[in-house]
């Protein structure tokens, strides 16, 4: 009996240990080191970390590693993230490079004037605080995480998490396990220089690498009993691989990062550090070779991996329900922040009323719109779902204290020549929402552009402009034939006029369906030109005057652009009209009488492969009206400059040798773009010219003048940079096109 009672009493004994033994679980941390690009390295170890089985209970990450680390967190598998960002264009990602279309039409004119702008506040030049404010980076990462945007408290993600940044008013560490996510790993990847510093409960917050770049104690603190660990982090470089301040500033950052990692290594039961020596932070381009590194390092370590796992206690997965957002329901919109700048002006950066279904990529190119005028240091934002998948929209912004600026922009083109352009800006002159700005130009010939604009959003805008220009150029005998009214006879074949106009405007405009902008205004303009090369003035002087008028007139304008690119489109449609009733005049035309003048562009670009596209565009215009008065007058030829007066480019012939008070235009452009931002094209463009086109049928009795080009284009900080070489049948002659930088 007392042995069968000890058998029993061992079997309970031994089931009891093994029951208690089997319950033990195995809790694995991973840490994820900062790196940049380098990061994208944690995807590569994260798959064969994924395949062997290992369940990971915590994450710790900095910068790269926070992005990675977070979203892995968020319940995506390692496969996932490498279908994530094998499709993401982190050059745009990083430098807030905010599509044109998202822009307003405000906004697009001054992206495209000037190519260098600084903070002028209390007259002393400064510097931004950083190259990006990391918008597009927010925006990718809101929507990638929208399934867990309710959740606050980073440990009940999937996967419980934390990542490290560094309060720059006091260097110590900040520890970042809660409140919105997207917000948290934007701050903890704020690289210096690179991106600007994150507004966090009052704390400003750059990159956790500068204090902790492998929380490894963190981690572990956690609970955890085994980690793996990811090391992307750089080697020191020699003088030949230091090229930049920026390399300078890694390598100063990498000295405390690698004496660092004698301890923080000791402290990781499974290291894997990917060979990445060829990459650098930026490295991006590189991506699919710096995962592979990752996979490479990772599969070292599978049978132990493996071994891990086995010793793990079997869990079931929950399954992760992304959110698809194609459209968003917006029934209601929250600002917080906004002390400057109204509700209507945000909204209508925003081109939200509201309620309204539209699709996350119009939201997000609200955002970036919004972000563009540069008045917000920080645009933070999530959907607060009811039961009713409705989204309030939680709008959080920081407006920026800056309000003066300086920008500048250099030009040449053959009709304005060499210009060079120093731009003052005052935001918030007046009033909220206002922005005055003034160009100075000098060079060849000097200018003037001032405008003053109050952005209403979309209630109606109020804008004002005062502008001068003046260039001297070469035209045919026949252009100011109309001027004089009288048969011409003179020894020559081409003459030397002085060009200037000086315009005033007053409008109203609104924004229809986030696209269309509609205007109305009144205009004053005062034109002149005349030539020192014959005859004589009332004064004595030795020139003919032509024109010596002012103008009233009352406007009125539509306007449509979805061009990715002004320059060189790829994709997009652009309309634009105008039409001006001239009602007054007084000056040298006595015989004024009241006439019209209407003009309309459309175009159309499309991409065909990757890097070849076509651009099709097809204008006109006419006056009724005014017989007498030609100065007017639609005048084409030239390449290259800023449109003014009804002077039009036209390939093929000198600008303004081609003159009438009706015209019909078409342009056909194929670009190849070779390589990145450089273009090789071929196109043609044609034209009719003349008086009472319309009236007489000479718009469609053929094609009076044509241009054939072939051209190459560059773009870069300071604008587009190209050259066109062209051939005109009728004229039996070729022209060179030289046009450089923004035009203005």
């Amino acid at each position: 009996m007392k042995k069968i009672l000890f058998i029993i009493f061992l079997i309970i004994s031994t089931l009891s240990f093994s029951q208690e033994k089997g319950e033990k679980d195995i809790k694995v941390g991973l840490v994820l080191s900062g790196g940049g690009a380098k990061g994208l390295a944690h995807i590569g170890a994260l798959k064969v970390i994924e395949e062997s089985g290992v369940r990971i209970d915590y994450i710790g990450g900095t910068s790269m590693g926070a992005i990675i680390g977070a979203l892995y967190a968020s319940g995506y598998s390692a496969k996932q993230l490498d279908s994530i960002f094998r499709q993401t264009n982190f050059s745009a990602l990083i430098q807030d490079d905010i599509p044109r279309s998202a822009k307003t039409f405000f906004e697009k004119q001054e992206a495209e004037k000037y190519a260098l702008v600084l903070p002028f506040d209390k007259f002393k030049v400064g510097f931004p605080s950083g190259l990006s404010k990391g918008q597009n980076m927010y925006n990718l990462l809101s929507k990638l995480t929208s399934h867990v945007s309710t959740i606050t408290d980073f440990s009940k993600l999937p996967i419980p998490f934390f990542c490290i940044a560094t309060n720059i008013e006091t260097g110590k560490e900040v520890i970042l396990d809660h409140g919105y996510l997207p917000r948290a790993v934007t701050a903890s990847g704020a690289l210096p220089s690179l991106f600007s510093p994150v507004m966090i409960d009052d704390k400003v917050l750059i990159d956790g690498g500068v204090v902790n770049n492998y929380p490894v104690s963190e981690v572990k603190a956690k609970g955890m009993d085994i980690i793996i660990g990811v090391d992307v982090q750089d080697s020191l470089k020699t003088r030949d691989n230091l090229r930049s301040a920026f390399d300078v500033l890694v390598q100063i950052n990498n000295y405390r990062t690698i004496k660092d990692m004698i301890e923080k290594r000791k402290e990781t039961d499974i290291y894997i550090q990917p060979n990445i020596k060829d990459f650098s932070v930026v490295s991006f381009d590189a991506g699919k070779n710096i995962v592979e590194s990752g996979e490479i390092a990772a599969e070292a370590f599978r049978e132990q991996l493996s071994k891990l796992a086995s010793q793990q206690k079997p869990t079931e997965k929950k399954e992760i329900k992304f959110k698809k957002l194609n459209t968003i329901f917006i029934k209601n919109v929250e600002i917080e922040g906004n002390k400057k700048y109204t509700r209507s002006y945000v909204l209508g950066k925003l081109k939200l009323r509201t309620p309204d279904k539209i699709t996350y990529e119009d939201f997000s190119e609200g955002i970036n719109n919004l972000s563009a005028t540069g008045n917000f240091q920080d645009i933070n934002y999530k959907f607060i779902e009811d039961e009713n998948n409705e989204n309030t929209l939680l709008l959080q912004l920081r407006e920026s204290n800056s309000s003066l600026m300086l920008r500048f922009a250099a030009h040449y083109d053959d009709l304005f020549r060499t210009a060079a352009l120093v731009n003052i800006t005052k935001k918030r002159l007046f009033t909220n929402n206002d922005i005055a700005s003034l160009d100075l130009i000098a060079g060849d010939n000097l200018r003037y552009n001032f405008e003053y604009y109050i952005d209403k959003g979309f209630y109606w805008s109020v804008g004002f402009t005062s502008k001068y220009h003046f260039f001297e150029t070469d035209v045919p005998l026949s252009f100011i034939g109309a001027d004089l009214n009288a048969e011409l006879s003179l020894p020559i074949n081409n003459l030397s006029i002085k060009y200037s106009d000086f315009t005033n405007q007053l409008y109203f405009e609104t924004l229809f369906r986030r696209t269309l902008i509609f205007g109305l205004g009144g205009e004053h303009k005062y034109l002149r030109y005349l030539s020192e090369t014959i005859g004589t003035d009332e004064n004595n002087l030795p020139r003919t005057v032509f024109e010596s008028t002012n103008y009233y007139s009352v406007l009125g304008f539509l306007k449509y652009d979805s061009y990715d690119n002004s320059f060189f489109p790829k994709s997009g449609v652009y309309f634009s009209s105008d039409l001006h009733w001239y009602l007054l005049a007084n000056g040298r035309n006595k015989d004024f009488k009241p006439f019209s003048l209407a003009k309309a562009k459309l175009g159309y670009a499309h991409t065909f492969f990757n890097t070849v596209s076509a651009h099709l565009t097809a204008e006109g215009g006419f006056k009724w009206g005014g017989p007498k008065t030609t100065s007017l007058d639609f005048a084409l030829g030239g390449y290259g400059f800023k449109e003014m007066n009804n002077i039009i480019p036209f390939i093929g012939y000198e600008a303004i040798s081609l003159r009438g008070n009706a015209y019909l235009k078409s342009t056909f452009t194929l670009d190849y773009e070779i390589f990145r931002k450089n273009h090789i094209n071929i196109g043609a463009n044609i034209a009719n010219v003349g008086n009472d086109l319309f009236e007489t049928g000479g718009w469609i009795d053929g094609v009076d003048y044509s241009g054939f080009f072939a051209g190459y284009g560059l773009e870069t900080v300071l604008g587009p940079m190209e050259i066109k070489y062209s051939y005109s049948p009728e004229r039996n002659a070729s022209e060179w096109y030289v046009a450089l930088g923004y035009r203005f």
